[in-house]
């Protein structure tokens, strides 16, 4: 076999090329130049931000030239200045109430000036580098905010699609409810009908045709279609209505009491901001997941950075300064366009701001067309953009992680009250909570077996140790204890009083075992001769690396001020240190043991266990003990429902490859098959392996998994043998197993294929090299099993290859680019 060992390794040219191939070099780069992916891109972003723009303005009150106003600036001015390049930034609906409200109070020209002004103040928040700052509000208390905004628009805008006029507030437009519908326009409500069908119906239109139509975007069809409707039927109805421009009135010196100005220009600037701010950090994660954007052509550096939120802060003030003093509406980043400018394809900050300069081209040109649009598909739009900000998603988020309460109080004191003081409403009850949170600590006390258990779960305060006193004190004398810590912190007056009776207890002949979410401390009675680790294990620690173990020459011996033996007259440095945190997940706890004394190498433990058994005993009651309780209830979901995975995965056997680690997935996310050198034999009667196409079948054919994937990594035993073996000897299972290898060697040896290839280096050897061409491989033989032919035929599978490198800790996808075998960074992506 050696005669295949490939011969090209010096040929570096295959690994480093700096252009496609068959193509000449590229220039210099052009100063001006648009990719023609900005352009589609901007062009899908313009049509749904034309008819959201002038539907905001409508339910404002604005004049609707302000809606187009802030349009144009809001792409071209925090398009060219923000830190964001791909989010698309105008009037936002989330902005409405608040505005409404200034333009019912203040006046048009007062509420100009006071875009303005919170555009000044962005500017100062930008410069002063507090972006960050913005986030640590709750999301529960934004979401709420959100929610709120969203209930107010909708019941407005449900008056104008009845065909009447909205009142000034929530509890003003329910009481005119009744009246409004005993008196509604059938013109506007067949109107509004058909705009809100259109825009449920048209994402849900199925199969090809529907992929093609779904490129038009939704709310300009629907619009499009109730103003083509009610032109062609003669419907007599309020249009849009755009006088001249040189009526079109600008920002004028705020006029009012400046406590009331003050607090309008804190609240826009607060809504705007973090709005902002949050939609920043939502394309961070879309461009995520866009390969194109995370790296560039050559693999070296990413197209579109990471979003700088300060720099998006500095460009969302520019973008009020201008839009206020040029009479438009306050202009933040939208979550809607800003998904569809990434989706549609755009790589760089020129969509957004072309997307501006054909807004203003639609205002200057097309002020007749626009004209046509009925208000009431305006409204019907604006209301439906207004429920869809009521989000079951984040309901169901918040209630998962127990903060309802808070995004209730929010969503009502936003309705009820106003959006400032419905935020400060959210901020005082998430304040409460959290220190109701801290300061509740649940204890109790149970006996199962003969042991008693003391259960806390909770933060540990002084404000807590009555009770933890009392339900101590229940323990009998000379019983053994176990002591369960479900916290995060304990402050020196708890561990103080803990570390008192835990050493009267072990004093009088009993025996106490203290566990936790971070990890396990016990002691024994000193008769006993117990010891207990002070765990410092973090997640994915191998055993023998494990610090908290019995076994080992890595264990404290007894009376180590480390390993909290009560000889050492401390509880040691684990969690029971006073004011600790811990940061490290459940599924890393361990548990302690109290066994005797230190066990040698190769010795045996717990009345002839080997030391190596021991340690398996010892990761399964951790897991009993720490992680079963958590993942219980998921486990019996799927005992219940069986198991659904989406992916296959196919890989080594190697130790060192954690499945579940690198990929982060739990109980019931892959079908996994491992084997020696993560192979697919060919499926044919000669060279064929039932195991692992039984295994492929059964996961195409009956649980209907949606990928597989082939995943190599470096450093392979088994693609080291192939190199290294030599043709005849005695043909052991692993020879015989490896020959489904062989053509992996045979491809990377041919000089007529393209060789595998990282992005951004050459493969370190051959070995490597191999290591790469099998994944390539493997996926062709995998593409000769029927059942996954017949899925790929029906477009109902796909295959993916990996390549994980152990020492780097660093994962490549193959991604195909150019036709060639590339396997590129997998990033991080937030």
């Amino acid at each position: 076999m050696s005669a295949c060992v490939p011969t090209r390794t010096s040929d570096s040219t295959r690994t480093q090329r700096t252009h496609p191939p068959h193509s000449p070099p590229s220039g210099p780069n052009r100063r001006f130049r648009i990719a023609g992916t900005d352009v589609s891109a901007s062009i899908a972003v313009f049509l749904i931000a034309l008819p959201l723009s002038l539907g905001i303005a409508l339910a404002t009150g604005a004049p609707l030239q302000a809606g187009l106003v802030a349009a144009a600036v809001g792409g071209i001015v925090a398009g060219c200045v923000g830190g964001c390049p791909l989010q698309v930034s105008g009037p936002a609906a989330g902005l409405t109430v608040v505005t409404a409200d200034l333009i019912q109070r203040y006046g048009w020209r007062t509420t100009c000036a006071v875009t303005v002004l919170a555009g000044l103040a962005q500017l100062g928040l930008g410069c002063l580098r507090v972006a960050r700052t913005a986030l640590a509000v709750s999301p529960a208390i934004v979401h709420g905010m959100l929610a709120g905004i969203g209930v107010t628009i909708a019941v407005a805008q449900l008056h104008i699609v009845l065909g009447g006029t909205p009142q000034s507030s929530v509890l003003d437009n329910l009481r005119a409810l009744p009246a409004q519908l005993a008196g509604l326009q059938p013109a506007a409500v067949a109107v509004s009908t058909l705009t809100l069908s259109l825009l449920l119906l048209w994402p849900r239109i199925p199969g090809r045709a529907g992929r093609l139509l779904r490129k038009v975007p939704a709310a300009l069809v629907a619009v499009a279609g109730a103003t083509a409707a009610a032109s062609l039927a003669g419907l007599t109805l309020p249009r849009v209505d755009l006088p001249s421009w040189r009526s079109h009135a600008l920002a004028g010196l705020p006029e009012g009491p400046a406590l009331g100005v003050a607090a309008a220009v804190l609240t826009i600037t607060l809504v705007c901001s973090v709005q902002s701010l949050l939609g920043a950090v939502a394309v961070d994660k879309l461009i995520a997941s866009r390969s194109d954007l995370i790296s560039s052509p050559t693999g070296r550096a990413p197209r579109v950075g990471r979003s700088d939120l300060d720099r998006e802060l500095l460009g969302q003030g520019a973008a009020n300064i201008v839009s206020g003093a040029l009479g438009g509406l306050p202009v933040a980043g939208v979550a809607v366009r800003s998904s569809a400018n990434v989706q549609s394809g755009a790589v760089s900050r020129n969509s957004t701001m072309l997307h501006g300069v054909l807004v203003v081209i639609a205002a200057l040109l097309m002020v007749p067309i626009l004209e046509l649009i009925p208000l009431a598909s305006l409204a019907a739009l604006v209301m439906a953009v207004g429920i869809q900000m009521v989000s079951l998603h984040h309901i169901r988020t918040v209630t998962r992680h127990r903060e309802v309460l808070v995004y209730a109080v929010t969503t009502l004191g936003v309705v009820f009250l106003g959006v400032l003081e419905g935020v400060t409403l959210g901020i005082a009850v998430a304040v409460a909570v959290a220190l109701n949170r801290l300061t509740h600590t649940r204890i109790t006390h149970h006996e199962q077996e003969g042991v008693h258990h003391v259960h806390v779960r909770g933060q540990l305060t002084f404000l807590a140790v009555p009770r933890l006193s009392r339900a101590l004190h229940l323990v009998p004398h000379g019983t053994p204890v176990v002591v369960e810590l479900d916290g995060s912190f304990m402050d020196h007056a708890a561990y103080e009083a803990l570390q008192d009776w835990q050493k009267t207890h072990t004093a009088q002949g009993g025996t106490v075992e203290l566990t936790g979410r971070r990890l396990g401390t016990g002691a024994t009675a000193p008769a006993q001769t117990g010891t207990s680790a002070d765990c410092r294990c973090r997640p994915w620690t191998p055993w023998r690396n494990h610090q908290c173990s019995a076994t080992g020459s890595h264990d404290p011996g007894p009376g180590d001020p480390r390993s909290g033996d009560p000889r050492s007259g401390d509880l040691g440095s684990g969690p029971l240190a006073p004011a600790t945190s811990t940061a490290t997940p459940p599924a890393t706890a361990t548990t302690t043991a109290t066994t005797g004394g230190t066990t040698p190498p190769g010795a045996t433990a717990h009345g002839g266990t080997p030391v190596h058994a021991h340690q398996l005993v010892r990761g399964i009651s951790a897991f009993q003990r720490n992680t079963a309780p958590l993942v219980r209830g998921e486990l019996a979901r799927l005992a219940r429902e069986g198991q659904q995975p989406t992916q296959l995965f196919l890989t080594c056997a190697d130790s060192r490859l954690v499945t579940s680690m690198i990929t982060s997935s739990g109980p019931g996310d892959l079908f996994v098959v491992r084997n020696v050198g993560n192979l697919v034999p060919p499926p044919d009667e000669k060279s064929g392996d039932d195991s692992v196409a039984a295994a492929i079948e059964y996961a195409v054919d009956v649980l209907k998994v949606r990928s597989v994937t082939v995943c190599g990594h470096s450093g392979c035993g088994a693609m080291q043998a192939l190199l290294g073996s030599e043709p005849g000897g005695e043909q052991t299972p692993l020879k015989r197993w490896l020959r489904h290898g062989l053509p992996s060697l045979e491809r990377m040896a041919d000089d007529g294929r393209p060789w595998a290839r990282l992005a951004g280096r050459a493969p370190a050897d051959a070995v490597e090299q191999l290591c790469l061409t099998n994944v390539v491989q493997q996926l062709d033989h995998l593409r000769a099993h029927d059942s996954v032919a017949r899925a790929l035929r029906a477009g109902a599978l796909e295959l993916h290859g990996l390549y994980f490198h152990v020492g780097e800790a660093q994962t490549y996808l193959l991604t195909g680019r150019d036709g060639s075998e590339l396997f590129d960074h997998v990033g991080h992506r937030v």
